[in-house]
């Protein structure tokens, strides 16, 4: 499991396996389905992915360059692992979303004396 956690750890590479889960995309296409990430937190979690294998990296030979991202064989495999995930977490969504958390009064850190 550590491998797979170093793989996808993190905020945004759940997320991008899911984007790419439906086929190729270019960069701007993604930070568009993902929003809030900012591009350099998208291209640094597109190297880290790519890296590993589990993203594959095309730029094409046009003026402008496009560039396009997908899943390799091995991301697909990590995709597929990861769908019971989403399953979990599409039944259990009401059940998390009206989870009542403590209320009241939240304990302080303890302060240590030197």
């Amino acid at each position: 499991m550590s491998l797979a956690i170093d793989v996808v750890g993190g905020k945004w590479k759940l997320h991008l396996m899911w984007v790419l889960g439906a086929g190729p995309q270019r960069f701007g296409q993604i930070r568009r389905l993902l929003e809030g990430v900012s591009e350099k937190v998208l291209a640094e979690n597109l190297r880290h992915l790519e890296s590993t294998g589990v993203v594959h990296r095309e730029i094409f030979p046009e003026i402008p360059p496009r560039v396009e991202y997908s899943l390799t064989p091995l991301g697909e495999a990590l995709r597929l692992a990861l769908e019971p995930l989403e399953t979990w977490g599409d039944e259990n969504r009401e059940a998390l979303a009206t989870a009542t958390r403590p209320s009241g009064p939240q304990p302080s850190p303890a302060r240590i004396a030197l």
